[in-house]
């Protein structure tokens, strides 16, 4: 009994012992792994922050499995296609509080399906792809932006998943319809329907052509019948104003002789 004890316990402690050179090994890995100017931490996964790092592109070193990523207040101006393909188990992406002006049509290509959380707020985004956010699951925040609001826009918003929430909260800077500027997207929308504005747009043009047209129209046939009026009228008095035919003596004679 007293050497299996013995044998027990220093299994035990050989186990204690290997478990710790794992984790350390792990947390080594997970240090040399991390950004620079980031800082890396383990609490239900990885996650990585690079807040207030002065950094002016998102890093293309980000860890796999990071799953909290926070790259907010730096200065960032775009967001590249696939730049996130690789980080299969992101949930939260915050992008807050940057210059971020141009969003690729794939930006978020490899972690739509599992973002839950996307931050994008207070940024200078007028405009984005229309299929930027496809497949987006995220609740995504893009409030003080400076949105321009057309039908681009108004296709975005619907496909992305909670719409209701984020259109409220988007307001436009401007808008292919002046009286929207200012005013929050959600009733812009609602007063008019903005993809359907250039053919209605065309409508118009083209009423308002075929209407010159017929104006014209109309206004040749009443020159052509004014005019044909005032040439008839001179004829007319043309005709008036010529001499009438005397009759010769022979002839007054001859019609006498004859009654």
């Amino acid at each position: 009994m007293h050497f299996v004890d013995l044998w027990l316990t220093r299994s035990l402690s050989m186990c204690l012992l290997l478990q710790s050179f794992v984790l350390m090994i792990l947390c080594f890995h997970s240090a040399s792994m991390c950004p620079k100017g980031c800082l890396c931490s383990h609490s239900g996964g990885l996650n990585v922050s690079c807040s207030n790092a002065n950094l002016k592109e998102i890093p293309r070193d980000l860890p796999p499995e990071t799953v909290l990523l926070y790259l907010d207040s730096n200065q960032i101006t775009s967001i590249p296609n696939e730049i996130f393909k690789d980080l299969h188990q992101l949930r939260v992406l915050n992008l807050s509080k940057n210059g971020i002006e141009f969003i690729d049509e794939h930006a978020f290509k490899g972690v739509a399906e599992t973002l839950q959380t996307l931050d994008l707020s207070d940024n200078r985004i007028k405009s984005v792809h229309k299929n930027a956010f496809t497949n987006l699951k995220a609740r995504a925040r893009i409030a003080n932006n400076p949105w321009h609001c057309d039908c681009t826009l108004q296709q975005v918003l619907r496909s992305m998943a909670s719409n209701h929430e984020t259109a409220n909260n988007v307001i436009c800077k401007t808008s292919v319809l002046d009286e929207h500027a200012g005013r929050p997207f959600l009733n812009a929308a609602n007063d008019a329907d903005l993809c359907n504005l250039p053919k209605r747009t065309t409508d118009y043009a083209m009423l308002v052509t075929m209407f010159g047209w017929f104006t014209m129209v109309i206004s040749y046939v009443v020159y052509y019948v004014r005019q044909n009026q005032e040439d008839a009228r001179r004829h007319l008095e043309y005709l008036k104003s010529l001499p009438s035919r005397q009759k010769k003596p022979d002839e007054a004679d001859d019609i006498s002789t004859v009654v």
